[in-house]
């Protein structure tokens, strides 16, 4: 394998590995834990800010359960399948809707009913592209500076190196969105240029209050 290959092949395996990992349903603390590799080094790895060693791939290809030509790219394509849902400790349920290491990732997401107004939601940022679908209930979307509610039949699309995080924004019944999750640089390729695009219009940056959630401004069409 060439140098420049071998590069690529290289910062391309960081978004892989984050999408095996939360396909195991596993957190950074949790594969840690069970790899010996510190959640920082893991980090560093996904962001693709530290290249991974072979010893390291072989512990993480073998917890996750996939091939080294999965996490390579490599891996002639297989046909979908889905599994079942995973569960985290902080009320959510994740779907996979895809089964492949690398490229595009579809997921369910499921909030569980909240009865208190929620605080605002925990950002994170990453390497990756992320579209986001809302099928039901009300999802608070923090991206940024920005808060949004979506309703069902809303959307966002969003480069994850922006701070974002996402919360139920309720109260009483549960939230469920699609999420797409590409590599960075990817975008979706509208094939419909003779059909009017609906876009979302994101509100004024404002500051959630304990006793309230942030406003929803509709969408609108250009």
């Amino acid at each position: 394998m060439a140098g420049e290959d071998l590069d690529g092949t290289l910062a391309a395996m960081g978004p892989r590995l984050r999408a095996a990992r939360e396909q195991h349903g596993a957190t950074l603390a949790g594969i840690g834990c069970a790899t010996g590799i510190s959640p920082s080094t893991l980090s560093r790895i996904e962001t693709g800010r530290r290249k991974p060693t072979l010893e390291v791939v072989l512990r993480l290809a073998k917890e996750y359960g996939v091939s080294l030509d999965e996490l390579a790219g490599t891996a002639p394509v297989t046909e979908p399948r889905t599994s079942g849902p995973l569960s985290f400790g902080d009320g959510k349920a994740v779907l996979p809707l895809t089964r492949y290491v690398g490229g595009l990732h579809a997921h369910k997401h499921v909030l569980s009913a909240v009865e208190d107004p929620p605080a605002r939601p925990r950002q994170v940022s990453h390497e990756g592209y992320e579209w986001l679908c809302v099928l039901y209930g009300r999802l608070w979307l923090a991206l940024g500076n920005e808060d949004l509610v979506l309703a069902a039949g809303d959307v966002a699309e969003f480069d994850t190196r922006t701070p974002h995080g996402v919360a139920n924004a309720g109260p009483g019944r549960p939230v469920e969105y699609l999420i797409l999750f590409g590599p960075q640089g990817e975008r979706l390729r509208p094939r419909t240029s003779d059909i009017p695009r609906v876009a979302l219009s994101l509100p004024e940056p404002t500051t959630p209050h304990p006793g309230g959630s942030p406003s929803l401004r509709k969408p609108r069409a250009d």
